[in-house]
């Protein structure tokens, strides 16, 4: 990926906003931007649109919405920017923050009544780190179908959006102004088209082991679970731009990646009153620190793997996701009627494993030894259990931004038309895997998404004025 002269470019096409990517990011972007100029071209380079919203569960976090006020919830853009900032440890951009908290609850409502998204606000549990329920996503809860809806509200839109085509280059004047793009094609043939805006929407690099390995160590040995070519273009771009780059050591790990299935098994059974116990049917941390966190933990279990131990009271709340019940069908949740049974299909010590179960007892109105209160009801028979390891899902960090998702440059003024959402930008986690909030990714995407493609659209909408 590199940066070519203005000179370079050789094109009478020219265009608005052009967009690199089709995640939900970049397709919320299109949106937006579609509303002031019908000259919107997104750039994708998979022969279908997918990204890392296809592989996650398709739940947006929002304050204030009207799906929320339908179901009596109370929440504000405050309530939820501290939410934010209390996970990052103030590690955050908080005007950033601030500034997303406030689009958030709009922005939700505007792809239900505007955009026809068929979403729901999530009430059954509330995720770590939230103060109240604000998840908000297809009934499914798949990422897939998030991503379906957003593709069809973009046709309906009207907005060009053109499949296996890589960019390559940007083209930069004397003032690092963008003025085009070039891509190729699966022929291998180049096109370039000019652009009066450029909003990266490719994600981050978490397939590029090369930059995990120099950012992130700590998950050089996680397995991958995001879309497969996240690469790191973004990452790229901003260094031969010489742009503002941050918090690159910030991803969101999962501590629930199914051993034998290698897919995503849902927080929601530990949220709910579930333990995770290494080889030796010990617990090893606080769970309901958060799932990301939870992740190098358990790559520094033996195996690197460890059992998922809950009940069907737990299972309940998982049943809503339709990978869960994949797994489930797939033979990945085990089913006990006894904790003798449990030991069994474990192969874990069973005088270890009531030990274990009896301990959680002690700890309904007081934290245990690592801060954790069990409140919930008691773990009883019947029992489930599942051998996951860590995976590696997004990073966190990127090129930096502000309240509009301009890049700035290192001196931190904006470049005049460029600008990065979801994971190619830095993001609301802070500097460390500690600080990801559920859905941070989605929220980094749609919400500023939208936010870059009206800011995007009425720059060049206010030149033509």
């Amino acid at each position: 990926m590199k940066v070519k002269k203005a000179k370079e470019l050789n094109t009478d096409i020219n265009v608005d906003v052009v967009i690199v990517g089709a995640g939900a990011g970049g397709l919320s972007a299109a949106l937006a931007a579609s509303e002031q100029t019908s000259s919107v071209l997104v750039l994708e380079r998979n022969e279908t649109p997918l990204g890392n919203t296809s592989l996650s569960a398709g739940l947006i976090p929002a304050a204030g919405t009207q799906l929320q006020k339908e179901k009596g919830i109370v929440d504000s853009a405050e309530i939820f920017a501290q939410d934010l900032i209390k996970k990052a440890k103030n590690q955050n951009d908080e005007k950033v923050v601030k500034a997303i908290a406030q689009a958030s609850g709009a922005t939700i409502d505007w792809l239900v009544n505007e955009k026809g998204l068929a979403l729901h606000c999530i009430d059954d549990f509330t995720y770590p780190g939230h103060s109240v329920c604000r998840m908000h996503g297809p009934k499914s809860q798949s990422g897939m179908d998030l991503q379906h809806m957003l593709l069809n509200a973009v046709e309906k839109a009207g907005v060009d959006l053109l499949t296996e085509a890589t960019v390559e280059h940007l083209y930069v004047d004397e003032e690092q102004h963008i003025v085009g793009v070039d891509f190729y094609r699966p022929d291998g043939s180049f096109e370039q088209v000019g652009c009066n805006t450029l909003i990266l929407a490719c994600n981050g690099f978490g397939a590029n082991t090369a930059l995990v390995e120099k950012y992130i160590p700590e998950m050089r040995d996680a397995e991958y679970c995001g879309f497969e070519l996240s690469a790191g273009h973004a990452l790229e771009w901003g260094l031969a731009l010489d742009a503002s780059l941050a918090d690159l050591g910030a991803y969101q790990g999962h501590a629930s990646v199914s051993v034998t299935h290698k897919a995503l098994l849902t927080w929601a059974v530990i949220a709910q009153g579930g333990i995770q116990v290494n080889a030796d049917a010990k617990r090893f941390s606080n769970e309901m620190n958060g799932y990301s966190e939870q992740a190098s933990l358990v790559l520094k279990q033996p195996n690197q793997q460890v059992w998922n131990i809950y009940d069907e009271r737990c299972e309940q709340s998982a049943l809503h996701f339709q990978e869960y019940r994949d797994l489930k069908d797939a033979g990945a949740i085990k089913e006990a009627e006894s904790i003798e049974q449990l030991s069994e299909i474990t192969g874990l010590s069973l005088s270890a494993l009531k030990q274990t179960l009896e301990e959680l007892k002690l700890y309904t109105d007081k934290p245990d030894v690592f801060g954790r209160v069990f409140a919930e009801p008691m773990l009883k028979a019947p029992y489930r259990a599942a051998l996951v390891t860590a995976g590696l899902f997004h990073t966190q960090g990127g090129l930096e931004v502000n309240t509009e998702a301009r890049v700035l440059k290192k001196d931190k003024t904006p470049f005049a038309n460029l600008f990065a959402i979801g994971g190619a930008a830095r993001g609301l986690s802070g500097a460390e895997a500690s600080g990801y909030l559920s859905g941070n990714g989605l929220l980094s995407a749609v919400v500023l998404g939208r936010i870059a493609g009206q800011v995007a659209a009425g720059q060049c909408v206010r030149t033509y004025q």
